[in-house]
């Protein structure tokens, strides 16, 4: 008499899956692929956005250039040599001279500290100020809330470069009341930002436990809240450099901002502008360039990373 041989149902199971392992290699490594943490997911998917990378490496390439250029540079920054004013551009002068025969080179990467410097100066105050005052007063809530958004209000209803104007005519052009003027009512909006992320989050789970377990408000707001708060922190960051560095620009171009024979890219672009008229293009091409092309990165860098900071895109 034959022995009936009995099947272990795990054994078919296990067998089965081995073979789909087998003949679906593809599946099998996104199966065992290991889960990617947020940061990393968005960086996966900013590299994957070609404008924002783009975007990305022109500001790397010019915050080189802004540290590098002026030392390596064999002219002056502001040395006038009036013999060679106006010269193209050539190989002994890359950018070419301007009116008093100063290196357009040497000047535009000079500017370029300036410019960068009065950017993420303008962007850091805003960033620490707007976190500070949208977190408590989207986690105090009620007449707390209601008192600083009614003053924040104010504040954004009052026309910005006005008030930046008027600060630098009574404290005098200088870089440090240029990013004063910048910062006075530039925070409003992170603090706004800041507060909608705070209301949203702070009646989860976890800052609940928090709450719970007695921990202090600065320790709830540093530890639970602002770390799920800083993608549209990072985004809006990105997008108040242009703004400040394009605010610089004009303030100088209009007389108000950098003072010469210091250079920054709007104290070239206004110098320039009799000399464009005498066909001496570059004085003002290289300046205005520099000046467009920054917040045209900056701004699709901020594009890329709200897309990529966005939780809604994960997958």
């Amino acid at each position: 008499m034959k022995s009936v041989r009995q099947e272990n149902p795990t054994t078919k199971v296990e067998d089965e899956w081995f073979r789909f392992i087998r003949q679906n290699k593809q599946a099998a490594e996104i199966v065992y692929r290991p889960s990617l943490s947020y940061w990393k997911d968005a960086w996966r998917r900013l590299r994957k956005n070609k404008l924002a990378m783009l975007g990305l490496l022109f500001l790397v390439l010019l915050a080189t250039m802004a540290i590098l250029g002026p030392i390596v540079s064999p002219y002056e920054v502001n040395t006038q040599n009036l013999p060679a004013q106006f010269q193209p551009p050539s190989a002994e002068h890359w950018f070419g001279t301007d009116s008093a025969g100063r290196d357009v080179f040497t000047r535009t990467w000079y500017g370029a500290r300036i410019s960068l410097f009065v950017g993420l100066m303008a962007a850091f105050i805003d960033v620490v100020i707007g976190i500070i005052y949208g977190g408590i007063s989207g986690y105090k809530g009620g007449r707390t809330d209601n008192v600083m958004m009614r003053i924040v209000e104010i504040l954004y209803g009052l026309p910005y470069l006005l008030v930046v104007i008027l600060l630098l005519v009574v404290l005098g052009p200088s870089l440090f009341t240029i990013i004063v003027a910048l910062t006075v009512t530039g925070w409003v909006g992170m603090a706004r930002i800041v507060r909608g992320q705070v209301l949203q989050i702070k009646n989860y789970e976890f800052v609940l436990a928090s709450k719970s377990y007695g921990a202090k408000t600065s320790r709830i707001i540093r530890k639970n809240l602002l770390p799920n708060t800083m993608g549209p922190i990072i985004v809006q960051m990105t997008l108040t450099v242009p703004s400040a560095i394009f605010a610089e620009a004009f303030l100088s171009f209009i007389g108000l901002g950098i003072q010469a024979p210091y250079a920054s890219w709007g104290v070239m672009a206004s110098d320039s502008l009799g000399a464009i008229l005498s066909g001496n293009w570059w004085t003002l091409f290289f300046p205005a360039f520099f000046i467009s092309f920054t917040m045209f990165a900056f701004n699709v860098l901020g594009d890329g990373l709200q897309d990529a900071l966005d939780p809604k895109l994960r997958r």
